[in-house]
């Protein structure tokens, strides 16, 4: 498949035009990560994001006492560290390479360029990536919610 086959099946990016997606496959570099390596760590700058292009990431959290705890597992066509594109805010987990992987690494210049030079792009994406942080604030939500409903009775 690709580089812009697969961007057109990342749900952040669902709402392009082929020639857009083809002006962020364009911008974007591949890089490759060995099995167990971090992409990044929690409390790093963050000012890329990236597409699963082939193998999977974890994400987790370090918990103190509990050890890690996995958030997701995203694979090919999945984006992770894209709250890095809209604010300048240290990262909020750890990416680990789960299955040695290529990724599609965006930078934050890079879209803040092709956003400032076509509009309609900016449009549809900064409402993809409302739309992704929204639900991704509710999965959490209802996380917290199970476990401080589950913690009460123990």
């Amino acid at each position: 498949m690709t580089t812009q086959a697969l961007l057109s099946e990342v749900p952040l990016f669902a709402g392009l035009t082929r020639a857009q997606l083809d002006r962020i496959a364009a911008v974007g570099k591949v890089r490759r990560y060995p099995a167990r390596s971090h992409v990044f760590h929690e409390g790093d700058p963050g000012e890329e994001m990236f597409i699963v292009l082939n193998g999977a990431v974890r994400v987790s959290k370090s918990l103190s006492g509990l050890g890690e705890e996995a958030l997701a597992i995203l694979e090919p066509g999945q984006s992770f560290g894209e709250m890095s594109i809209i604010d300048d805010s240290p990262r909020s987990a750890d990416a680990i390479v789960h299955r040695e992987c290529e990724l599609l690494v965006l930078s934050r210049q890079s879209l803040d360029e092709l956003m400032f030079t076509d509009k309609d792009l900016a449009y549809v994406l900064l409402w993809a990536f409302v739309h992704t942080l929204s639900g991704r604030l509710r999965e959490t939500n209802e996380k917290l919610k199970t476990f401080f409903a589950s913690s009460r009775f123990e």
